[in-house]
């Protein structure tokens, strides 16, 4: 058998090489030294990292599919996704900049970059600025010159800094993850958050404490996951708790119109929100207009939102 093995193709074994090392490559393939304790690990370590790094460059193309074929971004927080952007650029740079294999990083690198598009996605849809076009262009050109801008400053900040920067990640996935585990909580609903992407993190951040803790041995990276896989599990739960349900959410950036009403009667309900006056249309005289009167409104308005095709209806 080893006769076959020391003689394959140049290229599988280049391959090889360029993955376990010469001398484990030597030992597992070439020798077949399967109790080499060492290198298997090591080996086991590699091809982790590896199926971690593909898994990530596509972990969030169901979240993306998900917002796009909806028309929304209900239910995801972008406080959240804005801060989880900054969190994995952070650790990109600093393990590029340390010279750390990529199979211990790479997956970061793609998360920040679908991160992005989201956070672009979820400025779009915004409720508030679907009727400004201008001002929505305006929002997207910002948030994507102020990204723009953080990537040339991580890349040209001293190594000291990004050290403090990395150590900050811990308190900055905190941050991260806890407007969307609040507004999850808030809502009693988990909106567009797709369960593939949170469980597939779930996974990723199990197998980067292995792979950092084999492969860097770094504990600032290895910290940064290990918060990483307690908020990620937070949000699997809430995930399993809300399945199917429509939520509520504070309405301050939704304008409401529905058509109805007892009886057959054309009847069109408006919520303006935001601290300003309410104003609700209801009834129909005899030519079949409505009537109208100004409200104010006493509280936070709240909306109960359903699942796909979605309806709204204003909660007492």
């Amino acid at each position: 058998m080893t006769t076959i093995t020391r003689n394959l193709p140049w290229f599988i074994k280049d391959l090889g090489v360029s993955i376990v090392g010469e001398e484990c490559y030597t030992s597992l393939v070439e020798d077949l030294h399967v109790t080499d304790a060492k290198c298997l690990k090591y080996a086991l370590s590699k091809g982790l990292g590896i199926g971690i790094v593909v898994g990530g460059s596509i972990m969030r193309l169901p979240q993306l599919f998900l917002i796009i074929s909806a028309r929304s971004a209900r239910g995801l927080s972008l406080s959240s996704f804005s801060l989880e952007t900054l969190a994995y650029s952070i650790n990109t740079t600093y393990s590029f900049r340390h010279e750390f294999p990529f199979s211990t990083y790479g997956e970061n690198f793609f998360l920040s970059l679908q991160n992005a598009i989201i956070v672009l996605l979820i400025i779009h849809y915004r409720p508030s600025l679907s009727f400004d076009h201008n001002k929505r262009r305006q929002h997207i050109l910002f948030a994507s010159l102020s990204m723009s801008l953080g990537i040339l400053l991580l890349s040209a900040i001293p190594h000291w800094l990004l050290a403090f920067l990395q150590a900050a990640t811990l308190p900055l996935a905190v941050s991260a993850k806890l407007p969307q585990i609040m507004q999850n909580a808030r809502a009693k609903s988990t909106g567009q958050l797709s369960a593939f992407a949170v469980g597939a993190q779930v996974l990723g951040c199990l197998a980067r404490l292995y792979t950092t803790a084999m492969e860097v041995g770094d504990w600032l990276v290895a910290s940064a996951f290990a918060m990483a896989l307690v908020l990620n599990g937070i949000l699997g739960v809430q995930l399993w708790r809300y399945w199917g349900k429509g939520g509520i959410y504070d309405a301050e950036d939704y304008e409401l119109a529905e058509q109805g009403g007892e009886r057959g009667r054309p009847e069109k309900v408006s919520v303006y929100l935001g601290g300003g006056v309410g104003k609700v249309n209801s009834g129909v005289n005899g030519n079949g207009t409505g009537s109208s009167r100004p409200r104010s409104p006493t509280g936070p308005t709240r909306i109960r939102l359903g699942t796909p095709p979605q309806r709204m209806r204003k909660v007492d």
